[in-house]
């Protein structure tokens, strides 16, 4: 699950346009200012302006499911792009004013779904750090995966966040990827050990150096 906003002073810098041209950013038509052609899109106001001169360089998998372990309906997703919405679900009704979003979210189903721009710092790290960085939410991409730490996910899931990793890293110069758990150790634990780093590498055959 994300994290909410955090607010220090260090994340309140000028915007970034990009690492790349808007000419590159929309040469082979997959990529409109941030926004991924085969995603489905849902803009949520949880995010800000990226600090002047971000590398964004790392791609972040989390899990979720509201409630928690619970597929069905849009709960997830009106949660996540800041949708007014009922529940009486107690877990739920103790996160839902939290201000969160990762960049895309990708269903059961393998339905993809963007709710902020990656020129954007969506609000998915938290209190993080990697590869001698802290604030991840800095320079990454958050990908959210519906489903719950330690269980599995389907196969076409895999398929939709093979196919989006590979697209963004023609965006932006990726260099690594990780799971919640690796950049907030002690503190996260998703997407939990019933991922398939694997699984992803194999699909995306990149090299061990891009994983955990």
């Amino acid at each position: 699950m994300p994290d909410p906003m955090d607010r220090s002073p260090e994340n309140l810098t000028p915007k970034v346009t990009s690492e790349r041209s808007m000419g590159d950013i929309h040469r082979d038509g997959l990529w409109q200012g941030g926004w991924y052609r085969f995603a489905r899109q849902i803009p949520s106001p949880h995010h800000g302006e990226r600090p002047q001169g971000a590398v964004i360089d790392l791609i972040v998998v989390h899990s979720i499911s509201l409630p928690p372990g619970q597929y069905e309906g849009e709960t997830v997703v009106n949660f996540l792009a800041g949708l007014p919405f009922e529940t009486q679900d107690p877990y739920v009704q103790s996160v839902k004013d939290m201000k969160v979003s990762p960049h895309f979210l990708i269903r059961r189903g393998g339905e993809l779904i963007q709710l902020v721009s990656t020129l954007e710092r969506a609000w998915h790290a938290g209190v993080s750090s990697y590869r001698g960085r802290d604030n991840c939410n800095d320079d990454s991409v958050g990908i959210e995966l519906e489903g719950l730490e330690d269980l599995s996910f389907e196969d076409a899931q895999y398929e939709t966040l093979s196919g989006l990793c590979a697209a963004i890293a023609q965006l932006h110069p990726i260099e690594h990827v990780a799971g919640h758990e690796h950049i907030a150790p002690g503190r996260k634990k998703d997407p939990g050990c019933a991922f398939s780093w694997e699984y992803l590498q194999r699909s995306l055959g990149w090299e061990d150096r891009y994983f955990p």
